[in-house]
């Protein structure tokens, strides 16, 4: 049967960890850097305290060449035939160099140290790249579905899209999907990165690689295995994995010229001091090997991709998805955020901010009626009333006769009386607002609500409530207030942002009164409104013009323009959203806007331990090559400083962008459990 990684990656698991072939370099190069050492030491043995031959020492160190510089000269070869210079052809070079010179010893210690340092290199770096490829378990192998009656187990590539899925408690969801019957909570962190179990019930979407936590739930899958939004999230991450930031491609483009300088400098630096009389050869030469070995900049090269990769795998576990180093690099140096308000800093929803009814014991019989004539509706203001009635437990009545005045509002009849709801502009055509009904509408609307006026036949006449505003003439019921609800922690990432010296803007289609007052609110500093996403395009160039480096926050959808146009488009909620997942460059999984905070909080520490490990790496190969010239380093301690400081700058971004923060994440889950 075909594994779930194989449906995924077009390639059995057996090719990729559990059953490694002996001959892959994850298997075999481990056990050459212990064969160059047994074969190393053995040598040194045998020359000093055995009678046995010569030959027998050259026997073993030729095998310790052999094995300590097996992959180093597979990839020399291959630089040469690319016909460029790279890191392992210094290696090998000053391996031979000191095999020439009798010091073979102390070369297969330079391959020795120098194969070890590979093999705990790639080690770090694939923790990291494990880090994404661990999403491949949450793949189960197979799935339950009903088919004819019963239940039968079949392989996630016999998953047809008319299948019925059927997921018990404990089991991952195989494919995404809709759930057509049950109920039950799912962690969604693989997926959103939130901790929390999400309830699910009838027609809520489920992702692929989600745990079911309590009931049982039927799902009807909605995409095929290979293409789930996990399927795309691991294969975004391998890819940004693999993609360079510039100052990744920089330093490729350095290695070549300056490992072409060390080549030539060390060839000069052979025959010119003994030409000139100044030192023996071969001493000279030892030096030169020594001075190759030290100046090499394999520390300088693996510093920048350590720590990108090391920051793309936190974040992607964090349920943020970058594209690549170079939006890890860009979003580091942001200058200011645009935010779309919409879905970003407001849910996208509206919900009933005020009732007020013309007499104040009336509140809820005018909720009723809006919430009766609202219920043929299907504008988002209608069913902000309708679900508010529902959450007061407010009795609804029925509704005889119904019609839409496009622009204005609706008629109705309810319980034998006309009822007309609507703008007050509409109302005011049928009947004068009632003075303290007006002052409040001007209050709720100088606030940015959006406010609706309801007005039934005979109203104050045939209210029994004994209030001193009644009056008989009066067909006013009172108002309902909607806004956009604002998300609770709005307020709290843009003063991150502040403190963070960044400034923020807030791009809208809607007027100007309602988005200068939630900029108000929100302290936002810069307000774009009335906008069409064109027009989002042109905003976020001004702000470019403005500031310099811009991120642009959106759900990825009718703001797309604007997120492909600014120096870093930030999608949210895009866990189910295509859109976002191709237009964005970094996309926050989860509907959770403080995302952006421990994404910019992540990019600006890749940018520091980048920064660490490139002045690091210089510091190293600056005391190595002048304690070559002073004191005249020996080459096993050149290699071990050198090696040294490679290990070290590849450990430093494991450590502190993968490691601290997975521990802090884990503690957090077990908080929130």
């Amino acid at each position: 049967m075909t594994s779930s990684i194989g449906i995924v990656e077009k390639r059995p698991i057996a090719d990729t960890e559990e059953n490694a072939s002996w001959l892959s370099k994850d298997w075999l190069e481990p056990r050459l850097v212990v064969v160059t050492l047994a074969a190393l030491l053995l040598g040194i043995f045998v020359e000093a305290s055995t009678d046995l031959p010569a030959w027998v020492a050259g026997l073993l160190g030729l095998i310790a060449y052999v094995a300590g510089g097996f992959y180093g000269l597979q990839n020399a070869i291959e630089s040469l035939r690319e016909k460029t210079i790279d890191v392992d052809l210094l290696m090998i070079l000053a391996a031979l160099g000191a095999a020439i010179i009798g010091e073979w010893h102390e070369g297969a210690l330079l391959l020795f140290l120098f194969s070890l340092s590979n093999v705990l290199q790639d080690y770090a770096i694939n923790r990291s790249r494990t880090a994404i490829k661990s999403l491949f378990k949450l793949y189960p192998n197979e799935a339950n579905v009903r088919r004819n009656g019963q239940i039968v187990t079949v392989g996630l590539e016999d998953i047809r899209l008319d299948d019925d899925v059927l997921i018990k408690p404990g089991e991952r969801i195989p494919v995404d999907g809709i759930v057509i019957s049950g109920q039950s909570a799912l962690d969604e962190s693989p997926i959103t990165g939130e901790s929390m179990p999400v309830d699910k019930g009838v027609g809520d979407t489920v992702f692929a690689g989600t745990l079911n936590k309590q009931g049982i739930l039927d799902i009807r899958p909605t995409k095929a295995a290979e293409e789930t939004t996990l399927a795309r999230i691991i294969k975004m991450v391998e890819e940004a994995q693999d993609s360079k930031a510039p100052t990744e491609r920089f330093l490729d483009t350095f290695e070549q010229r300056y490992a072409m300088f060390i080549v030539l400098g060390t060839i000069l630096f052979i025959f010119i001091p003994p030409l000139l009389g100044l030192v023996d050869f071969e001493s000279n030469f030892y030096r030169a090997m020594v001075l190759m070995t030290v100046a090499s900049p394999c520390a300088l090269i693996i510093s920048v991709p350590a720590a990108f990769i090391s920051a793309i795998a936190a974040a992607a576990r964090g349920g943020v998805l970058f594209k690549g180093g170079a939006y890890i690099e860009s979003l580091a140096s942001v200058k200011a955020v645009a935010f779309d308000k919409t879905g970003t800093l407001t849910f996208g929803q509206p919900v009933v901010t005020d009732v007020t009814s013309c007499c104040e014991l009336c509140s809820e019989d005018l909720l009723a009626v809006a919430a009766a004539v609202e219920a043929r509706s299907e504008h988002p203001l209608a069913r902000a009333i309708v679900r508010y009635a529902k959450e007061k437990n407010v009795t609804v009545p029925e509704v005889d006769q119904f019609e839409a005045i496009p622009g204005q509002g609706i008629a109705a009849e309810v319980g034998g009386r006309t009822v007309h709801l609507g703008s007050l502009r509409y109302l005011e055509t049928l009947q004068s607002a009632p003075d303290h009904l007006q002052g409040e509408y001007e209050r709720l609307e100088n606030m940015g609500r959006t406010v609706i006026g309801v007005l039934r036949e005979d109203n104050c006449h045939n209210c029994t409530a004994d209030c001193e505003l009644k009056q008989d003439s009066c067909d006013w019921m009172g108002l309902i207030a909607m806004a956009d609800e604002v998300r609770p922690e709005a307020k709290q990432i843009i003063d991150d942002l502040h403190r963070q010296g960044v400034a923020v803007a807030m791009l809208t289609g809607d007027n100007e009164r309602v988005a200068h007052t939630l900029a108000a609110e929100l302290g936002i500093d810069r307000v774009h409104a009335g906008l069409m996403p064109d027009e989002k395009v042109d905003t976020v160039r001004e702000l470019q013009a403005t500031y310099g480096q811009v991120a642009m926050v959106g759900d990825g959808v009718n703001d797309a323009p604007a997120l492909a146009l600014a120096d870093i488009g930030i999608a949210m909620g895009a866990a189910g959203t295509d859109v976002a997942l191709e237009t964005a460059d970094v996309v926050l999984m989860a509907d959770r806007i403080e995302r952006i905070a421990f994404a910019i909080d992540l990019a600006k520490k890749a940018r520091r331990v980048v920064w660490q490990n490139i002045i690091f790496a210089i510091a190293v190969i600056i005391m190595l090559v002048l304690g070559t010239f002073l004191i005249q380093i020996p080459l096993p301690l050149g290699v071990l400083g050198h090696e040294g400081s490679t290990v070290i700058v590849v450990l430093n971004g494991l450590i502190a962008l993968l490691l601290l923060p997975e521990l802090k994440r884990r503690r957090q889950m077990a908080d929130a459990a």
